[in-house]
């Protein structure tokens, strides 16, 4: 008897991750890309020598990388490897401050207690909190379906409702690290973490400061190959286990009989299948894919607010900097005026906070001898038809204006090559809505209640994994909703 076949549709991590589970489920699964390359945001590409990450660049929870290999019945050291980081990341203040955070949270702690007037018994106080955040929400609200009653009727989550109070969702980011820290560049470091989903400070919840916790508690990593080794040998081990990458092959259609889907249209051409499972971002998912059966739209959950996005510049470099690591932050002076600039007003600041990543610290070979490659980020608004062209020149000159002043030198005469990446190409290449970067935003005290599960409730059969759905944007959240997706996936008959 034939198996039972399962349509993947996008080839981003969530995708690559759920194609896994459901052919260890026992399905037959095909993925469809319609880029040339597997991993969506988590790509690479190389330019005059030099090699760059496109997308993600931290790497956090390399246990949801390493649970797929062991589902698969492979040991995940001898296809995936990683290291810890000792040095997390530098951190650049307007007034001269430079802050490094360690892995040891002892050291930061008492790097921050020498540096600012925050005694380290603060900040340990505060990861303490971020990690019991972490410990009463991230088995009910991210590992699991929050649309599923079994989430709500078990051990873990009774006595994760019983810390529930410690999630502190009522205060704003914000309000809530200016209560436990006295100084503003404090503050600001930890307010810093919303934008690890794309949200702002001073509207997200302060549950967002579980956030903390998955960087400083459990640590972050750089894995062997650099962040496109996720992809590679993700899709490698997809491959493997009889998942079949089908690449230049958009999908036109969704394809429904009743409330049941049957298939997809690609290149014109009908494929039937048991299970689909959108990895396109939800908004696309019913707006093109399901656009004949527009009564299926869940028209709230399409007109939330979207997440930020970003402008990321790819910069040779002809110089090495030993002041500078593999992750770095540059602050904004103001940093309640640069969110205001994305939030409201939605446009850049004059002073926007600049992240720089050079893997070629980890891997010098991602850089010609003697120089780094550097991936300059900055976040901005979703795209809403802004003259991106005139935002982008202008910010390229004030990112070069402040690295250059705190570098002490003229960043702008060392680069040697360049690239940029815009909201509009982001929404170009992966398909996400508005070129934001994860979904919806977290803006709202139930933010996380109110993002897209990960079942149709109207249509049998159609499962979503990736940022756009539950729990979230970014590598292991994307992994999660696949993992959510395999559980309520039932086995093959």
């Amino acid at each position: 008897m034939p198996k039972k076949k399962a349509i993947v549709i996008g080839a981003g991590i969530g995708g690559i991750g759920v194609a896994i589970r459901l052919a260890v489920k026992g399905y037959a699964v095909e993925v469809f890309e319609a880029n040339s390359y597997a991993g969506g945001k988590l790509t690479w590409f190389e330019k005059d020598g030099y090699f760059f990450d496109a997308g993600p660049s931290l790497f956090t929870m390399p246990q949801y990388v390493d649970e797929l290999f062991a589902l698969a019945g492979k040991d995940p050291r001898a296809h995936f490897n990683f290291s810890r980081l000792d040095i997390i990341c530098n951190y650049f203040f307007a007034d001269g401050t430079n802050l490094i955070q360690h892995a040891d949270q002892q050291k930061t702690a008492d790097e921050f207690e020498k540096k600012t007037n925050e005694p380290a018994v603060s900040i340990n106080t505060f990861l303490d909190n971020s990690r019991k955040i972490y410990n009463a929400t991230h088995g009910i609200f991210l590992e699991r379906s929050l649309h599923r009653l079994s989430t709500y009727f078990n051990r873990d989550a009774f006595a994760s409702f019983s810390d529930l109070f410690k999630i502190d969702p009522m205060r704003t980011m914000h309000e809530a690290n200016e209560t436990a820290f006295s100084d503003a560049r404090v503050v600001q470091f930890f307010d810093r973490y919303a934008t690890y989903n794309g949200s702002n400070p001073y509207q997200a919840p302060a549950t967002l400061n579980v956030i903390p916790h998955l960087e400083n508690g459990l640590g972050a990593w750089f894995p062997e190959g650099g962040m496109r080794s996720i992809t590679d040998s993700l899709v490698s081990l997809a491959e493997s286990i009889g998942v079949k990458m089908n690449y230049n092959s958009p999908v036109e259609e969704i394809t429904t009989k009743g409330q049941k889907v049957t298939g997809v249209i690609v290149n014109s051409i009908t494929r039937n299948a048991d299970v689909i499972v959108s990895n396109s971002d939800v908004w696309f998912t019913y707006n093109k894919l399901l656009k004949k059966r527009p009564e299926l739209a869940p028209k709230k959950i399409l007109q939330q607010e979207r997440s930020s996005s970003a402008l990321i510049f790819y910069w040779g470099i002809n110089k090495q900097f030993v002041q500078l690591d593999l992750h770095n932050i540059f602050f904004s002076a103001d940093y309640n005026t640069e969110f205001q600039h994305i939030w409201e007003n939605k446009t850049i600041s004059d002073d926007p906070t600049v992240y720089v990543n050079i893997s070629s610290k980890c891997k010098p070979d991602d850089a010609p001898l003697g120089h780094e490659n550097w991936f300059v980020m900055i976040n901005v608004p979703a795209n809403i038809g802004q003259d991106w062209d005139a935002l982008i020149t202008k910010a390229r000159a004030d990112i070069i204006k402040k690295l250059s002043a705190v570098l002490k030198r003229d960043i702008g005469a060392l680069i040697t090559c360049e690239s940029v990446l815009d909201p509009r190409s982001i929404e170009g290449r992966t398909s996400s809505y508005q070129g934001s970067i994860y979904g919806s935003s977290s803006n709202s005290k139930f933010a996380a209640f109110l993002r897209h599960a990960n079942r149709s409730s109207k249509l049998k059969n159609l499962f979503f994994c990736g940022g756009s759905v539950h729990p979230g944007g970014g590598i292991p959240l994307a992994l999660l909703s696949a993992k959510i997706v395999s559980d309520w996936v039932p086995d093959p008959a």
